[in-house]
């Protein structure tokens, strides 16, 4: 009974227990008791049948100091005296299984001997009092004779016997492990590891650590200088420093980081100054991105992962944030030469470094945006220039219009490229061009330039592009135009154009025209381009038309060929329609229209506008016959000189029942033109009353078919209409606001009103007007209490 209760005890040793009707047939199987029900049997494992052999000798009591010294001789000298004399030689088998066994087993005996003789608490203390001994008396004097003469031979002393610490640390955790198994957990003391490296740390690191932190930045510091160093040293000593945090980084952060950190500050300070003198931007840059670049590594190959972060954001702010300014506007070779200089790899490298710093890319993009800025004044100034200089100031100057897309094409693509796009630097464009894209220079703006190209690319006979030229430019104008403050303004001008294009026959490609329009639509939206839409939808439906009316007007006896396009009043600008007296062929024609398109559409009234129709008219001058192509008012105009007859301007007057405003232009472009197929006498460049015509009838020219041009009785937009039409827009935005609101001081308003207008921006002083007026409308009324508040009124 006694000697089942021993075994029992120290079940630890992996005592397996089976019931009697499934015992296995083993030889170590021993009967032990019986019981009415059952019998066990109690089967041990080899581990323990060793250990009943190797103790079969011993006392039953072990003193403290008879096993401590067996210990000592068996463990503790042997690992001391392999540790001095060389791990190399134990050819990495320092202890044999039956040497630790025995070592483990003596340990494991005086630590469960029932107390008093329970020897787990002298052991521990035992354990540290050995590691600290052989920590004073060996490694410290060994490691302090190093110390003056530091770097490199400092750290080979310090990584050896840190290497043979973490040995001595593991084979003392092993012989004493049935400590950590319990005394240990059950008295809530630190491990043996734990307790060995804080030996270490107590008598070894905290005295050295400054001297190794010292020999470690000296060694990075000659690296950077481009000697070569021991890397792997380096590293050890770095896991040195870590591992003595036991789990944290607290000690590697505050005893190496910090002070690495203070040393490269300085380093790089030096750096910086000597390079800001003797170097180039792009030179400075091009030695900046290395150092950061080897930095990197440099953390990659020995230092701790979390200290890239800090080690780069010191040397970032130390070479690139403190001179950020000197770089840029450094003569010579700063950003605005740069730029100038198309130099996209230094540009860049430039946007790589500076966007590294939080904000590293505002300075750049301001300096950008002034360059940009003042390339486009210099453009508009050249403008200026030829006018000065007497040229004639028209609507039409592609090579304005041209130098603004170059300019435009050149530095988005910098913007793309070299700024990969960033917003910062998209905005700084914007502004850059937004600032001189609305500087007017002469009679006309800048909207009507953009507009009057487009009309030079989408009708024939003005720019020779190919399909995709013309959409590659229309795309390039559009960009252009969203930087125009007065878009509304682009729009009623390019409405008129259309419409002249689209009514005389002059549009090179109905499919560029909806590209166009599309792209506007996708500018500005869908109320911007709707009456553009409709006019194209106006053509539509009159192509559609057409055929019903050719076979309605064969049955009358027309000698003309004869057609109509209807217009939506709505869609198209407003035209001059003089009353003129139409000839009776024509008169004919127009009442069969009349008469054919009242039965289709009996709520619509007809309006005729003859400025806006063309003929074809076969002339004979002498014995040639030409064709020309003329306006329907040019076409009435000649039929009244037919037959070679002679009339003076009053007659012209008062048979076509013209006024002055509309004969004139009409009858120069017949007389004064390029083709004059009418003489007038006396000869000159300009109308009188005074005049007489007659038909030329020695008028020659080498083509067949001519076209004679007439100047547009209207201008190219209406521009009290424009007016008229802001108006309105500010006074909707008003009510809108104010009706959301209810109350709102006046800058409030203002600032709501401007945030809403997109296609022109009014002056603060127009918006106060308007408010007045809704005022006086009793839309809105002023605060009793304050003059600067409205109140909205239902």
């Amino acid at each position: 009974f006694l000697y089942i209760l021993f075994f029992v005890e120290i079940n630890q040793l992996k005592t397996i227990i089976y019931p009697l009707p499934s015992v296995p047939s083993v030889p170590q199987a021993a009967k032990v008791s019986k019981t009415s029900t059952h019998s066990f049997y109690i089967i041990f494992s080899p581990v323990l049948k060793f250990i009943n052999m190797s103790n079969g000798n011993r006392s039953s009591i072990i003193t403290f100091e008879e096993g401590w010294n067996e210990i000592r001789t068996n463990a503790i000298d042997r690992l001391e005296d392999i540790l001095d004399n060389g791990l190399k030689e134990t050819k990495g088998n320092m202890f044999g299984n039956k040497d630790y066994i025995k070592v483990y087993t003596l340990c494991y005996d005086m630590c469960t001997q029932r107390s008093p003789y329970n020897h787990s608490r002298e052991l521990y203390q035992r354990h540290g009092e050995t590691i600290e001994h052989y920590l004073t008396h060996n490694v410290l004097p060994s490691i302090r004779s190093k110390v003056p003469q530091g770097g490199t031979i400092l750290l080979n002393e310090l990584q050896f016997r840190w290497s043979n610490h973490q040995v001595m640390n593991k084979w003392m955790t092993k012989f004493f492990n049935y400590l950590d198994r319990f005394y240990v957990k059950h008295h809530s003391l630190p491990t043996l590891n734990q307790a060995g490296l804080r030996q270490f740390k107590e008598r070894i690191y905290e005295e050295i650590k400054r001297e190794g932190t010292r020999a470690i930045i000296g060694l990075i510091d000659q690296e950077r200088e481009g000697s070569m160093v021991d890397k792997t040293l380096i590293k050890k000593i770095v896991e040195l420093y870590e591992n003595i945090g036991m789990g944290n980084l607290d000690s590697y952060t505050n005893d190496l980081e910090t002070p690495l950190l203070d040393a490269t500050r300085e380093y790089y300070a030096k750096k910086r100054e000597e390079w800001i003198v003797a170097d180039s931007t792009p030179e400075y840059m091009v030695k900046a991105e290395k150092v950061l670049i080897e930095e990197k590594n440099r953390v990659r190959d020995y230092l701790n992962p979390a200290s890239e972060g800090k080690l780069l954001r010191v040397v970032e702010e130390e070479i690139l944030e403190k001179v950020e300014m000197i770089l840029l506007e450094k003569e010579g070779s700063g950003c605005r030469v740069l730029l100038a200089n198309d130099k996209s790899e230094d540009l860049q490298r430039m946007f790589r470094l500076y966007s590294r710093l939080e904000n590293g890319l505002q300075p750049i993009a301001s300096v950008v945006e002034n360059f940009i800025c003042d390339m486009g004044n210099e453009i508009v100034q050249q403008r200026q220039s030829r006018l000065d200089s007497g040229e004639k100031d028209t609507n039409d100057d592609p090579a304005f219009v041209k130098a603004l897309l170059a300019l435009h094409e050149k530095y988005l693509g910098v913007i793309k490229t070299d700024f990969s796009g960033h917003s910062i630097f998209q905005k700084a464009l914007k502004d850059a061009f937004v600032e001189f894209v609305n500087k007017n220079v002469g009679n006309y703006t800048n909207a009507e330039f953009m507009s009057t190209y487009c009309d030079r690319i989408l009708k024939s006979g003005g720019e020779k592009l190919s399909e995709s030229e013309v959409d590659e430019n229309l795309e390039k104008v559009v960009q252009l135009f969203s930087y125009l403050t007065e878009k509304d303004l682009f729009a009623d001008i390019y409405r008129n154009q259309l419409a002249k294009r689209l009514l005389n026959g002059r549009s090179a490609s109905n499919d560029a025209e909806k590209v166009m329009i599309s792209k506007l639509k996708m500018q500005c939206g869908t109320h911007f381009t709707s009456k553009m839409e409709g006019m194209l939808s106006d053509l539509a439906v009159g192509a559609d038309q057409k055929g019903e009316f050719d076979e309605q007007i064969k049955k009358h006896d027309c000698k003309m060929d004869f057609s109509v396009q209807v217009l939506t009043t709505g869609f198209w600008p407003t035209y001059k329609s003089p009353s003129i007296t139409i000839p009776e062929e024509m008169n004919q024609c127009m009442n069969v229209f009349k008469a054919w398109h009242d039965r289709r559409h009996q709520q619509r009234k007809l309006n005729w506008v003859f400025s806006l129709g063309n003929a074809t008219i076969r002339a004979t001058f002498g014995k040639k016959t030409y064709d020309l192509t003329v306006t329907t008012l040019q076409a009435i105009a000649l039929n009244a000189m037919n037959d070679g007859k002679t009339k003076s301007y009053e007659e012209l007057k008062e048979e076509l029942n013209l006024e002055d405003n509309v004969l004139k232009p009409l009858m120069h472009s017949l007389c004064c033109g390029k083709y004059k197929v009418i003489l007038k006498s006396p000869s000159g460049s300009k109308i009188n009353n005074t005049d007489s015509f007659t038909a030329n009838s020695k008028f020659t020219c080498n083509m067949r078919k001519i076209r004679i041009p007439m100047a547009s009785l209207d201008p190219s937009h209406n521009a009290k209409k424009v007016e008229e039409d802001r108006n309105h827009a500010i006074e909707a935005s008003i009510v809108r606001t104010m009706k959301a609101r209810k109350t709102l001081k006046h800058q409030q308003l203002q600032a709501e009103v401007l945030s809403q207008l997109a296609f022109f921006k009014p002056n603060p002083r127009v918006i106060k007007k308007r408010i007045e007026s809704l005022i006086d409308r009793e839309y809105l009324e002023r605060s009793a209490e304050d003059s600067q508040v409205y109140n909205y009124l239902a």
